[in-house]
């Protein structure tokens, strides 16, 4: 299952992990909030890179460039985090590659 991000799942980020570990599903997050609660892996943008860019645009719109005529950007930095004990839960196996690629892994 694919958790994508929406407005709503942080307030219930509790309730959606227990159904999904009650049903042995293995999920993987859009946001990381949801993998130190017990949710086998979140990949998504980091949100204080996101930030910090963000800052350059406000920077240009208060010298007076107009909102439209500034170019979207997609996200520059991802993070993988992975919970090594929702995996043994699940009885699924993380392969080494993936675990070598991780931002962060919670045993």
């Amino acid at each position: 299952m694919v958790g994508p991000p929406s407005s709503v799942s942080p307030s219930n980020r509790d309730l959606i992990v227990r159904l999904i570990a009650k049903n042995h599903l293995p999920a993987v997050y859009a946001t990381l909030g949801f993998v130190p609660n017990g949710a086998l892996i979140s990949y998504g943008s980091d949100p204080a890179n996101d930030y910090r860019r963000a800052a350059g645009y406000v920077d240009r719109v208060l010298k007076g460039e107009k909102p439209a005529d500034l170019p979207v950007q997609a996200p520059t930095k991802y993070n993988l985090v992975i919970n090594l004990k929702a995996a043994k839960a699940l009885g699924v196996s993380i392969p080494p590659g993936l675990l070598a690629a991780a931002d962060e892994v919670i045993e």
